[in-house]
């Protein structure tokens, strides 16, 4: 996406990157979308400050929210499976890499556990590029959030594990095509 300034249409909460601190953005205020992946945006705020805009906010800076499929009542005789959820994941992003976890490499671990009245449970074990990104929990809530749009999940957890430690040979090839380093 090209970098756009836009003026914010009203307040609005997000969340300083690295740092992974609210802030308060204030209205009439220029901001540069520097990312826009996943439905969540990567701002430039102040000519400083780079901040991660949830997508429910999305129209404070004159964009529109996406919409969000999810399932309150269970479907009868639908399955779930790693491959949805796999598929879910890849549309939550670092908000400073334009790349998602699973090519990123820092989904470890995927358990879909069938529950009474045919729903499933998903348990992920997810990881980060660096333990002390402040941003974890932001990213941990984004997958969660993802995985229980699919159908018949009732449940999603997504635990932040260290080991073994992260490192760039965990890029898939297509993150690493995305990132230029094919």
């Amino acid at each position: 996406m090209a970098q756009d300034t836009v003026i914010l249409t009203r307040s609005v909460d997000a969340v300083q990157i690295p740092s992974g601190a609210p802030i308060r953005l204030e209205k009439d205020r220029p901001v540069v979308i520097t990312q826009s992946l996943g439905g969540a945006y990567t701002l430039l705020y102040d000519s400083r400050c780079l901040v991660r805009l949830d997508a429910k906010d999305a129209d404070a800076i004159g964009q529109v929210p996406p919409a969000t499929g999810s399932s309150s009542e269970p479907t009868p005789g639908a399955h779930v499976d790693e491959e949805m959820v796999y598929s879910q994941l890849r549309q939550v992003f670092d908000p400073e890499i334009p790349v998602n976890i699973v090519d990123l490499g820092l989904i470890y671990d995927c358990q879909v556990l069938p529950r009474e009245e045919g729903t499933f449970a998903v348990v992920v074990k997810m990881t980060l590029t660096a333990p002390g990104c402040g941003m974890g929990v932001v990213i941990a809530r984004d997958a969660e959030s993802r995985i229980r749009q699919i159908p018949n999940v009732t449940e999603a957890r997504v635990e932040l594990v260290w080991d073994p430690p992260w490192n760039p040979s965990m890029i898939s090839e297509q993150g690493k095509m995305q990132l230029g380093l094919v």
